[in-house]
């Protein structure tokens, strides 16, 4: 490397397992995670740290967007001192993941922004954090004495009903009675599907004319009449269509939706909602994830209107569709000051209070989307249970132990690969379970028929990603072979993911070949 100083940078947590290996290795610095890195203090100071090497120190979060709190900063800085000869402040990651600036932020009131950092603002913070800390006195500077000032206001961010609730909750009120065998039974004579019943997973395409209304009616240019009048009229057309087209079981469509988890962040009370606060999702997506200021609560419905509309259109099932828990928390930018647990519970029971309103209201089929339960999985595997899973798929059993037998609870799975907790997904003891499926081959479908997974499964039939159109004998060959390993009576037909990011003309072209494969295999197994 000649005159080249190279750095090697880790994040996302600590390097427990290698951690003497990369202090002896040649570089010239190396980047430890304190934010996330809940050993990388510890290794430090177990260890030590190479003399001639620099630490970046990772000590500003670069996945969320609070202030960061000098007083501790600087006590960590002091500390590692008398191990490192030359330290770096630095980011704890790439700052990707939190939005630009809160300069653009003109709705959001000063009482919300002054405790918020995005990229810009954490930048700023790690040069105050120099000056701070070039000074003989560090907490004598202006910027330490402003930082705790901040600290020390209190936030209101308080539902103590909430947090009753929360501290309240028993094991009874994760189980759901009777067990998922009987109630299959249940719904099986109640619904009278046929077999292999054919659904989409929720969404339905967002045109250029749905995503109008919408900006229209943020800008003010329309009522709230007519922006209710322009989404019913789309629901209603799209019940026609699918009635048309032959779909078993029905959805409304979420024409109403901007993002799966900033549309129930908007409709719960302790969100934020930032203007542009955009951060990549994926490829040329972006995303504006809402923030967790306070105790979550469900004050008003938030789908109710526009799933009984829908359901009044048909006689078939409409399914209400929401968010789950920890795909909502896991989406957002979430609190510092209680526990993941914590807030996970909070959102189910504000999530619950919708799914048993719904029921109330006569829908039949209630779908609770975990789409992001996977991705936030520790990335030692050691850690998945007592440190995520232990309350995350408890979090998902909150939302629907209080429904009835007869009263069917779907949830979807996307963007992951789930061979290695498909015991903790059937754990979560929903009645159907749609997964992505496609892209990967099926594999899914091994991995049910190897682990013996006794709930009703729905693995895509075709990519939704793509504008291409699935042929009717591509379908069937997919649905062949899931029957090969699903035993009929468990295996639902529905593309991979929902469809909002599709045209009109080639979502009905493959729901059609979707329906006429179904029915034709149908034809096949009642021979």
């Amino acid at each position: 490397k000649k005159n080249t100083k190279v750095l090697l940078q880790t994040y996302f947590g600590d390097i427990r397992d290698c951690y003497n290996k990369v202090v002896t290795m040649p570089f010239d610095g190396i980047g430890l995670d304190f934010v996330e890195g809940k050993k990388t203090l510890e290794l430090v100071k177990s260890f030590g740290f190479s003399e001639n090497k620099t630490l970046f120190a990772g000590v500003v979060n670069g996945k969320n967007i609070w202030r960061n709190n000098y007083s501790n900063t600087v006590n960590l800085i002091r500390e590692l001192g008398e191990y490192c000869n030359e330290i770096v402040l630095s980011t704890s990651c790439s700052l990707i993941h939190v939005p630009y600036t809160l300069k653009n932020e003109s709705s959001l009131f000063q009482e919300y922004k002054k405790h918020l950092a995005f990229a810009e603002e954490k930048l700023t913070e790690l040069s105050e954090l120099k000056k701070i800390l070039s000074c003989s006195d560090p907490a004598s500077t202006e910027e330490y004495v402003d930082n705790q000032k901040l600290f020390n206001l209190p936030r209101n961010c308080e539902n103590t009903a909430v947090q009753s609730a929360v501290s309240g909750l028993s094991k009874d009120d994760f189980i759901r009675y009777p067990d998922s065998g009987e109630r299959e039974k249940i719904q099986k004579a109640v619904f009278n599907l046929p077999l292999l019943p054919t659904t989409t997973i929720g969404s339905l395409p967002q045109t250029a004319e749905v995503k109008e209304n919408r900006s229209n009616y943020k800008k003010g240019k329309i009522t709230f009449e007519q922006y209710v009048t322009f989404i019913k009229g789309k629901i209603a057309e799209w019940i026609a269509l699918q009635e048309k087209i032959g779909l078993d079981v029905l959805v409304h469509g979420e024409f109403e939706r901007n993002d799966m988890v900033e549309y129930f962040g908007e409709n719960l009370d302790g969100f934020l909602i930032t203007e542009k606060g955009w951060v990549q999702s994926y490829g040329t997506r972006c995303v504006k994830p809402p923030i967790i200021w306070g105790d979550i609560s469900r004050s008003k419905p938030i789908t109710v209107d526009y799933s009984l509309y829908a359901q009044s259109l048909t006689s078939k099932c409409v399914k209400g569709m929401l968010t789950g828990p920890v795909t909502i928390l896991n989406w957002s930018f979430p609190r510092e000051d209680i526990s993941l647990k914590d807030c996970a519970f909070q959102i189910a029971l504000a999530i619950k209070d919708e799914v048993l309103e719904l029921e109330a209201n006569g829908i039949k089929i209630i779908q609770i989307d975990e789409a992001a339960l996977r991705e936030k999985l520790p990335l030692r595997k050691s850690d998945w249970h007592s440190e995520y899973l232990d309350w995350a798929i408890p979090a998902f059993r909150l939302v629907h132990s209080g429904v009835k037998p007869e009263t069917q609870i779907h949830t979807h799975m996307c963007y992951s690969e789930f061979a290695d907790i498909i015991k903790d997904i059937e754990n979560m003891d929903a009645d159907v379970i749609t997964f992505e499926a496609a892209r990967s081959d099926l594999s899914i479908v091994d991995t049910l028929s190897e682990c013996g997974f006794k709930t009703q499964v729905g693995p895509g039939v075709y990519d939704i990603h793509s504008p291409r159109i699935p042929g009717i004998q591509e379908i069937k060959k997919a649905l062949i072979k899931m029957l090969e390993k699903i035993p009929k009576e468990k295996l639902w037909v529905n593309p991979d993911c929902g469809l909002k990011t599709r045209g009109k003309t080639e979502t009905v072209a493959s729901l059609e070949n979707l329906v006429i494969a179904a029915k034709e295999i149908r034809r096949s197994l009642s021979v």
